[in-house]
């Protein structure tokens, strides 16, 4: 039973209507990051590391719970969790560095994909812990501009060579092996030829592949980025995920619910920040009087309430349709602009409410801040996400 051990007073104020297993996941989870995860918060952000011995501990325990791969099937040996409780879960967690529960690792779904040898070489490894894949898609030159990536397979007898490179990988630790996409080939469209892509597992070792770090981040500092350097890489085409020139379609569906999960983590630094936000304004005392008493303090709590409202009723929506198999991508982008900006909002609320505080590295404030501005980068740009929202609104006006 996922979460069995671990138990916390009260679960998340959120208006949801929880399942008794949903109220239990959500306790358990806040207990064990609130015992297991937040106490090393400001050590991991000023050395940019977690450590080996603290990265394997998050890791059994977590294994131990229940909580790794709740987003796979049971049948597997994950989780088997419906996508509105792996909201709940990934809001929760979203309450501190991704670079300590990156070690409660939620595999990519892409791996479902997995066919043959595949399954006990690379989905089964994931699930039990063994292995860490990294998703691979973005490059210098191609960020959300799938169809400008220049990494390319090109075939030779039964392998492909693989040439090019990609960057901002995320993961907490150095991945295993790539979920790599790569073009492979180009079809005729309407609109001109378009790049036929591939997905690729291409394990660390493989001649020709290079893993180094990448720069460090402002944000999410122990939440590394990796470079992914391909030179003459051959691998066999055994190593294809899914179907040849299908890779897109894989990687647009796991992007996709990508942005409800980084939504739901966006509700949940909003909630703390709140919480921080208004304890500090019922205590802190100027002119006679505690500081929220004054409208401009009080009114900045009010608006940072009406958003993490609004922002969790957006992720469930989403995460409801998607449980119901009719999630449509401006679903999924609705919820990540709308909380990605409003967790922005409210840690600038929450510093300006401690005032020179909430700069100081003594709080998590100022850690929140740095982390909530990348929400509005990774998985997809708000400019991006507009112009998927407007796209779905025009669509029914194109000749």
């Amino acid at each position: 039973m996922i979460g069995d051990v671990y138990s916390a007073d009260e679960v998340s104020p959120m208006n949801y209507n929880l399942t008794a297993e949903q109220d239990m996941i959500v306790r358990s989870l806040r207990a064990f990051r609130e015992q297991e995860l937040e106490p090393y918060e400001a050590e991991v952000d000023r050395s940019g590391e977690v450590s080996e011995e603290l990265g394997q501990r998050i890791k059994s325990k977590a294994l131990e719970m229940g909580f790794y791969a709740p987003n796979l099937p049971v049948e597997i040996g994950g989780g088997g969790l419906d996508y509105k409780t792996l909201a709940l879960f990934e809001r929760e967690l979203g309450k501190t560095s991704y670079g300590l529960h990156g070690y409660i690792h939620r595999p990519s779904e892409i791996l479902m994909a997995c066919k043959g040898d595949q399954i006990d070489n690379y989905l089964k490894p994931c699930v039990s812990g063994e292995k860490k894949e990294v998703f691979a898609l973005t490059e210098p030159g191609a960020g959300s501009d799938i169809m400008s990536m220049t990494t390319k397979a090109v075939r030779e007898g039964d392998e492909f060579v693989i040439n090019g490179s990609k960057h901002f990988i995320s993961s907490p630790v150095i991945p295993d092996f790539a979920i790599l996409f790569a073009w492979t080939g180009v079809q005729q469209t309407k609109r001109g030829e378009r790049k036929l892509v591939t997905a690729f597992l291409v394990d660390r070792d493989t001649p020709g592949f290079e893993i180094t770090r990448g720069p460090r981040c402002a944000a999410q500092r122990a939440y590394h980025t990796w470079q992914l350097s391909f030179h003459q890489c051959r691998v066999h085409q055994d190593q294809i995920l899914g179907n040849e020139g299908q890779g897109f379609e894989l990687a647009d569906k796991w992007l996709t619910m990508g942005r409800v999960w980084v939504a739901a983590a966006a509700c949940g630094k909003m909630e703390r920040l709140l919480e921080l936000a208004t304890s500090y304004a019922a205590q802190r005392k100027q002119f006679g009087q505690a500081i929220g008493k004054f409208q401009g303090t009080s009114f900045k709590l009010a608006d940072m309430a009406t958003d993490l409202q609004a922002a969790d009723l957006l992720v469930m929506h989403a995460a409801d349709k998607a449980d119901q198999g009719i999630m449509e991508a401006e679903d999924a982008a609705k919820a990540k602009l709308f909380a990605s900006e409003a967790v922005g909002r409210a840690a600038d609320s929450t510093i300006q409410i401690y005032g020179g505080m909430g700069l100081m590295e003594d709080l998590p404030i100022e850690r929140l801040w740095r982390d909530a501005r990348l929400d509005r980068i990774w998985d997809g740009t708000s400019e991006i996400q507009r112009h998927i929202i407007s796209r779905s609104l025009l669509r029914q006006y194109e000749s």
